[in-house]
């Protein structure tokens, strides 16, 4: 396992000022909307049902479902508005602390050179476009595969797979600083993403004896979807992107 802990920042012009607000709003809303995950009536109402998804009519009352080996009856609540809000919710909400701060960690390491690239405007809205089509990848792969569509998802895992991949077509060079085998060291940023991938693709297909989508509850198509959004679309968003005036001026720009 491959655990990124930092980047070299060398260069970097813009304070990634919107990044920092991403953090804030998913540590608020886990703190005081999730009741730091006791709020299940919020949580719940809130996630992301493929079912709802793929029919636009909400469901609420307890659902049972299977996770592996495990069984649970699940309280789907009622979402206020439209299901499809739960795409946008979603992504700012956690099922444990240890999943939020895991998340927070890698939005922190490659989120800011992602948003110094595309500048404060167009990084949000590239990290919720990866983020939806994250989701939507989870909802299509949970028909394909025919696994139970009324098990919720949320997190924000598939935006920051979005910002990963991203990082991989703009910093493939970029060095990360990585725990690996238990050691600290340095590798390029196409080996620590590249890696990365690597394993949300042996995880989602289950090369490991498990079937697809048979992660323990992890959506691993919603990880390969937002990378692959985010590698097809960072180029896109960076069309006419300005750089900072300080990189403007540098370039006699």
């Amino acid at each position: 396992m491959v655990l990124p802990i930092s980047d070299d920042n060398t260069g970097r012009l813009r304070t990634p000022y919107v990044t920092y607000l991403l953090i804030a709003m998913n540590l608020l809303v886990f703190v005081f909307l999730q009741g730091m995950g006791t709020n299940e009536k919020f949580t719940y109402a809130f996630s992301t049902v493929p079912q709802e998804i793929s029919t636009g009519q909400d469901v609420s009352g307890p659902v049972r479902v299977e996770l592996g080996d495990d069984a649970a009856t699940i309280p789907l609540q009622v979402t206020p508005g439209s299901v499809y809000l739960t795409l946008l919710v979603s992504m700012f909400m956690h099922g444990s602390l240890m999943h939020l701060l895991g998340n927070m960690l890698f939005l922190w390491i490659f989120g800011d050179n992602i948003e110094d690239d595309l500048g404060h405007v167009r990084y949000p809205a590239f990290y919720l476009a990866t983020g939806i089509l994250a989701s939507l990848a989870h909802v299509v792969s949970t028909f394909w595969f025919g696994d139970n569509p009324f098990i919720p998802s949320l997190g924000a895992s598939g935006a920051i797979s979005g910002v990963m991949g991203g990082y991989l077509v703009m910093h493939p060079h970029r060095r990360v600083r990585v725990i690996v085998l238990r050691m600290l060291t340095t590798v390029p940023g196409y080996v620590a993403v590249g890696l990365w991938f690597i394993l949300q693709l042996i995880s989602a297909y289950g090369v490991l004896g498990r079937g697809p989508q048979s992660g323990g509850g992890v959506a691993f198509m919603a990880h390969i979807g937002g990378f692959i959004a985010g590698v097809v679309l960072v180029r896109i968003f960076a069309i006419g992107a300005r750089p900072p005036a300080s990189r403007r001026s540098a370039y006699g720009m």
